[in-house]
C-alpha cells in the first residue's frame, strides 16, 4: 500500500446520468457530464501535474500546473476547473505546456527553502514530485526568493528582514511558514471539509501566507486540530510533530477508530511497530477520508506511561498489589469466582462488557457469562447511554438500530438535532451536516444549551428550541400536536406502513388541548410560536431526518421520548429513503456492536430475548450447555444486590463503572461489598481501586476484530503492533474461560465472527472475507439483503406495521425548589472523550485541563459567583467543587458541566433516577444548588490521592 497522502487528482465525477466522449492525447475517453479534464484524464491513467488540486476539495485552479491546450480554444485552461465537452480534444503534453509548468516550478522553488534533504517531507512532498515531473533540474532565478522566508518591515525608510519563525504552539504539528507555496489547500480544507473557517491568506502579492486568524498562533486561533489543513498540504509547511521525530512511515494499515460512535477508518502508518501517524483514508465510508483531534491525533495513550501492562492480584482491596504470571492471575480470578457460586449461587456474580472493545472480544464475555457461570447476568455501558435507543425503536420499528447511513444527511432538507452536540461528541459527522446546512438544509435544534451548531461561521439554526431539561417528552408531543391539528400528517404512508387504529389512538392523545405549544411551553420554558414554527418546517420542509444523543436518553423518560421521536418520523413518512430517518448518535466506538453481541441480561445476540425457547435451544445445541431462561441483572440491579450481600463477583471488562456511572457513593458501597472484582483495561482506572485482580488489556492498536458503528456499519480494526501485554482481549476471556472447564479453542477472532454469523440472523452474512472485500457492510447482512442495508424499512418495517406509541409527558422526580433552585445537565467536550482515560494521557488535555461549571451571567451574579472562582455544587445526592466558568451559553436557571476528569467526581452529584423501562440514569437532569467554595471537597482530595497512588503503582509494576 502507498504511504503517500490519500490524495487524488481532480474533481470526482459527476452524479450525472448522461455521457459525454472525447479525446485526450488521441484516446477516447467516455465520462459522466460535469467531469472535469483533469479527472477524464486520470480515468485514462494520465497524470497531468497539479499542486493546488485534491479530489477531497472543491477545483480551485490556481497553481497553474495543470494546464493543457484545446483544440480550438485559445489559452491554456486548468485541466481541474474546466469540465469535459462531447467531442473535445485535448492535449496534455506539448513543447508549450512543459515550458509553462516548467516556469512555473521555477518561481515556487525559487523561493522555497534549500532544505530538501533535511526536509521532514522528504520523500512525501508533492513539490518535489512535481519538479521530477515537469523535468525541473535547475532554477535560473536563483533561490534567494523573499516570499514567506523573510518577515518585512520598514524602519527609517529601510528594509528589514528577519527570518519568518515557525509556529510550535500546537502539540501535533507545526507550521513552516517559509514552505509555503499559498496553493490555499488547507484554508479550503478547512472551509469545506471542516466546516471552521480557522485559517485565512493573510497579507497581499508575494507577502501572502496562511495565517490562522487574525495573525494567531494555531493554539490561540478557532482552529480545532482536526488535522485536515495538515492532510491536505502538499508540502512540509504544515507536518506532524510525530513524522519531524520519528521520520516518514515504511510501512502501514487500515484500520478503525477506538473513540466515538461515527467509525472514522485510518491507515495507522508505521516504523517497524512504532506508529508514525494516522492518516484518515479517503476510502473509509463513515468518514470519508476526514478526521479529529481524537482520531488524528490522541492515540498516544497506547504507549503510555501509566499503561499496566502485567497482571496483579490482591486478597483484599486495601492490601497492596502483587505484580504476578497470568497463569496465576487467572488461577486466582477463577478460584474466587467459584468460591463465590458455591457459597452464593450461580446468580451471585456477573459481567460488565465493554463498548470500547470489538464485537468478537465482547461475544466471548457474554457467552462467559451464560456458558461458564450459569446466568445472564451480562450488561454493558449502553444500560447508562443508548439503552433506550434499544428498547424505544425496537417498540416503534422492530429494530434497535439506527435508520440510515451518515451519506443520508447528504440529501437532508431538514435537520432535527435534539439532544445532541455532534461538533463537540461525533466532529467528523457533524462537519458534514454542517456542510449540508452551508449548502442550504434548514436546522431545528432542540437542547437547554446553545451548542455550536444553533450559531457557528456561516451557519445559524433556523429554531433553537431551548427547553428545560427533563421536559423532552412534552416538546416532542407538542410538535406532533401540531402537525396533526394543522392536517401535516402524511396520511398515506400511515395508513401504508403504520397501525391505522394505533394511529388514530395518537392521533386523539397529541390533539389533546394539555399537549398544545401553549401548555407545554409553560413546562418546558420554549415559546409557543417556535414550537409550531419547528413543527412546520418539519412537516413540511421536505426531507426531514432527526439526529439525537444523550440528552434524549439518558432521563427518566428517555425510552418514551425515543418513541416520541419514532411517532413523529412516522406521521410525516420520514423514514425508508435517503435524507430522512432516525438516528442516533452512538457515544462511544463500539456501542451499537456490543448490544448487537448480546450484552443486556435479557437478551441473547440478535436482540433476541432468552426466554424464546428456539432462540435459547440454537445456542445451547453450538455451546453444548443448559442456558438460563431467566433474564438476569441490570447495571443498577448488580449494585443494590452487592449492598444485601446477594450478588458477590464482577468481571468488568474495559469500563470505568466508579467514574462513568451515577451517584458515584452508592457504587463505592456496592464495589467495597463485593468479594472479587476483576478489572480488565488498560489503566488502573478509578474502579480497579476497590478490585481484587487487575487484567492488562490491549489497545485498539495491539489487536484483530470488528467494531460497529452508530450506522450499523462493520468494520475491521487490524493488529499494527504487539500486544504490550502479551495477548488480545478475546485471548484473556478465553483464558479464564478454559479456567472454568469450557472448551474454548479459537486461534483468531475470524472464528468467533464465524460462530456468531450462524447464531446471528442479522450476521449471517457477515465474514472478515467479506470485510476485506467490500471494506465495511451495514447489518442486516443475510439472504434477505446479501450486501447489507445502508438504508433501512424501505419498503416496510421489521415489526410489520409501524407501531404509534402514546408518549404521556410524567414530570421527573428531580424537582427544583428553595434548596435546589437549579438543574444541572451534563455533555462532552471536542477534545476529551468519556471519562478521559484515554484522551487525558495525551496532549489533548492542554485543550481541557479541568471541568468546569457553567452558568448563566444572572445566576452568578445572585449567588457572587465570578468566573473562575471555586463554587460549590450541591444535590441531594452529593457535592462537589468546580472552578466556575460564566457564559450565557446555558439559560437562566440551568447549569452544565463535562464529566471527562476523574477528580472532578462529577457523577456524586448526581441521583439514582432512572428511565422507567431500561434503568438509564438521569444524568441530565439533577438539581442543584451553587455557592462559592474555597476548594475541593474530601471526597474530591480523597479520589485525588488514589489516583496518584493508582500512578505510582501503575510505573512501580513496569
Amino acid at each position: 500500500m502507498s504511504l503517500v497522502k490519500e490524495i487524488d487528482y481532480g474533481t470526482p465525477a459527476s452524479k450525472s446520468e448522461k455521457e459525454v466522449t472525447l479525446t485526450i492525447d488521441g484516446v477516447s475517453v467516455t465520462v459522466p457530464e460535469g467531469t472535469s479534464i483533469m479527472r477524464a484524464a486520470m480515468e485514462l491513467g494520465t497524470e497531468i501535474p497539479k499542486l493546488c488540486a485534491t479530489d477531497s476539495l472543491k477545483a480551485f485552479g490556481s497553481c497553474r500546473l495543470c494546464v493543457v491546450e484545446i483544440d480550438g480554444r485559445y489559452g491554456t485552461p486548468a485541466s481541474c476547473t474546466t469540465p469535459v465537452l462531447p467531442g473535445m480534444s485535448v492535449h496534455t503534453q506539448t513543447p508549450r505546456l512543459k515550458a509553462i509548468r516548467r516556469g512555473v516550478m521555477e518561481l515556487y522553488i525559487s523561493d522555497h527553502p534549500l532544505d530538501c534533504l533535511t526536509c521532514a517531507a522528504n520523500g512525501d512532498c508533492e513539490l518535489q514530485t512535481m519538479a521530477g515531473a515537469v523535468g525541473l533540474r535547475d532554477v535560473r532565478y536563483g533561490y534567494d526568493g523573499s516570499n514567506h522566508v523573510f518577515a518585512r518591515s520598514r524602519v527609517d525608510g529601510k528594509a528589514n528582514f528577519d527570518w519568518m519563525p515557525k509556529d510550535e504552539s500546537n502539540p501535533y504539528f507545526t507550521y513552516d511558514p517559509s514552505k509555503c507555496i499559498v496553493c490555499n489547500r488547507c484554508v479550503r480544507a478547512c472551509e469545506e471539509t471542516q466546516g471552521t473557517f480557522a485559517l485565512t491568506i493573510d497579507g497581499r502579492g508575494f507577502d501572502s501566507r496562511v495565517s490562522p486568524g487574525m495573525a494567531e498562533a494555531f493554539m490561540d486561533s478557532e482552529c480545532v486540530s482536526c488535522g485536515a489543513c495538515v492532510q491536505a498540504c502538499p508540502t512540509a509547511t504544515l507536518t506532524e510533530k510525530s513524522v519531524i521525530a520519528v521520520g516518514q512511515p515504511e510501512h502501514s494499515e487500515v484500520t478503525t477508530c477506538a473513540y466515538c460512535g461515527v467509525g472514522c477508518t485510518f491507515k495507522a502508518e508505521m516504523r517497524g511497530e512504532e506508529i508514525v501517524r494516522m492518516v484518515p483514508w479517503k476510502d473509509g465510508k463513515a468518514n470519508h477520508g476526514h478526521s479529529c483531534i481524537k482520531g488524528r491525533f490522541a492515540y498516544g495513550y497506547a504507549l503510555h506511561k501509566e499503561r499496566v501492562t502485567s497482571p496483579m492480584i490482591r486478597d483484599k482491596a486495601t492490601d497492596p498489589w502483587r505484580v504476578v504470571s497470568w497463569d496465576e492471575a487467572i488461577a486466582f480470578a477463577a478460584d474466587r469466582f467459584k468460591s463465590i457460586i458455591e457459597k452464593h449461587g450461580k446468580r451471585s456474580v456477573g459481567v460488565i462488557t465493554s463498548s470500547r472493545c470489538t464485537n468478537e472480544e465482547t461475544y466471548l464475555v457474554q457467552k462467559l457469562t451464560r456458558a461458564g457461570f450459569g446466568n445472564n447476568n451480562t450488561d454493558t455501558c449502553a444500560r447508562v447511554c443508548h439503552s433506550p435507543t434499544g428498547y424505544g425503536l425496537n417498540q416503534a420499528f422492530g429494530t434497535s438500530a439506527g435508520t440510515q447511513d451518515f451519506d443520508s444527511v447528504d440529501d437532508s432538507d431538514v435537520i432535527l438535532v435534539i439532544g445532541a452536540n455532534p461538533t463537540d461528541a461525533h466532529p467528523v459527522f457533524g462537519s458534514r451536516m454542517k456542510k449540508r446546512l452551508r449548502d442550504g438544509a434548514k436546522l431545528i435544534v432542540v437542547d437547554p444549551r446553545r451548542i455550536d451548531l444553533v450559531r457557528s461561521p456561516h451557519i445559524s439554526a433556523d429554531h433553537h428550541l431551548a427547553l428545560k431539561p427533563g421536559t423532552n417528552v412534552a416538546v416532542v408531543t407538542a410538535l406532533a400536536h401540531v402537525i396533526v391539528k394543522e392536517g401535516l400528517v402524511n396520511e398515506a404512508f400511515v395508513r401504508e406502513r403504520c397501525d391505522w387504529d394505533e394511529f388514530q389512538d395518537w392521533a386523539a392523545f397529541v390533539s389533546d388541548d394539555r399537549n398544545s405549544p401553549e401548555e407545554v411551553e409553560k413546562l418546558s420554558g420554549v415559546p409557543a410560536e417556535e414550537i409550531r414554527a419547528a413543527a412546520r418546517l418539519y412537516a413540511t420542509g421536505g426531507r426531514a431526518a432527526i439526529y439525537y444523543g444523550l440528552g434524549v436518553t439518558e432521563h427518566s423518560q428517555g425510552s418514551t421520548t425515543v418513541m416520541a421521536i419514532a411517532n413523529l418520523a412516522m406521521a410525516t413518512g420520514n423514514l425508508g429513503r435517503r435524507g430522512v430517518g432516525v438516528n442516533p448518535l452512538r457515544g462511544q466506538n463500539n456501542v451499537q456492536g456490543s448490544c448487537d453481541m448480546g450484552s443486556f441480561p435479557h437478551e441473547l445476540p440478535g436482540y433476541r430475548h432468552v426466554s424464546n425457547d428456539d432462540v435459547r435451544h440454537s445456542f445451547e445445541q453450538a455451546w453444548g450447555v443448559e442456558l438460563d431462561n431467566e433474564p438476569g441483572l441490570r447495571i443498577p440491579n448488580m449494585f443494590d444486590a452487592a449492598i444485601a450481600g446477594e450478588f458477590m463477583g464482577l468481571y468488568c471488562q474495559g469500563e470505568d463503572i466508579l467514574q462513568s456511572d451515577p451517584d458515584t457513593k452508592h457504587v463505592s458501597a456496592a464495589l467495597s461489598a463485593m468479594e472479587c472484582v476483576i478489572v480488565q483495561d488498560l489503566f488502573l482506572n478509578e474502579t480497579a481501586h476497590y478490585a481484587h485482580v487487575f487484567l492488562p488489556g490491549a489497545s485498539f492498536l495491539e489487536k484483530d476484530g470488528t467494531f460497529t458503528n452508530a450506522e450499523r456499519r462493520i468494520q475491521r480494526i487490524r493488529k499494527v503492533m504487539s500486544p504490550k501485554n502479551g495477548y488480545g482481549d478475546w485471548e484473556i476471556t478465553q483464558m479464564l474461560a478454559k479456567a472454568f472447564g469450557l472448551d474454548w479453542n479459537y486461534s483468531h477472532p475470524s472464528e468467533i465472527m464465524d460462530e456468531i454469523a450462524r447464531l446471528t440472523p442479522t450476521f449471517k452474512n457477515v465474514s472478515y472475507e467479506k470485510l476485506e472485500k467490500d471494506g465495511s457492510v451495514q447489518w442486516p447482512c443475510n439472504d434477505a439483503a446479501p450486501e447489507g442495508m445502508p438504508i433501512m424499512h424501505i419498503s416496510g418495517f421489521t415489526r410489520g406495521k409501524g407501531k404509534f406509541v402514546i408518549t404521556e409527558y410524567v414530570p421527573t422526580d428531580e424537582k427544583t425548589g428553595p434548596r435546589f433552585p437549579l438543574l444541572l445537565t451534563t455533555g462532552r467536550i471536542l477534545s476529551q472523550y468519556n471519562v478521559g482515560a484515554q484522551t487525558r494521557r495525551t496532549e489533548n488535555s492542554r485543550w481541557h485541563e479541568e471541568d468546569v461549571l457553567e452558568i448563566h451571567p444572572h445566576d452568578a451574579e445572585l449567588r457572587g459567583v465570578r468566573d473562575g472562582d471555586w463554587v460549590r455544587i450541591a444535590s441531594r445526592a452529593g457535592e462537589i467543587t468546580l472552578h466556575a466558568k460564566v457564559t450565557d451559553r446555558v439559560a437562566p436557571g440551568v447549569v452544565y458541566t463535562t464529566f471527562h476528569h476523574p477528580l472532578s467526581q462529577a457523577n456524586v452529584v448526581t441521583t439514582d433516577n432512572s428511565d422507567w423501562a431500561t434503568n438509564c440514569p438521569e444524568y441530565k437532569v439533577t438539581a442543584v444548588q451553587i455557592s462559592p467554595s474555597n476548594g475541593p471537597t474530601e471526597w474530591q482530595e480523597q479520589y485525588r490521592e488514589l489516583s496518584e497512588n493508582a500512578r505510582r503503582i501503575a510505573t512501580a509494576a513496569e
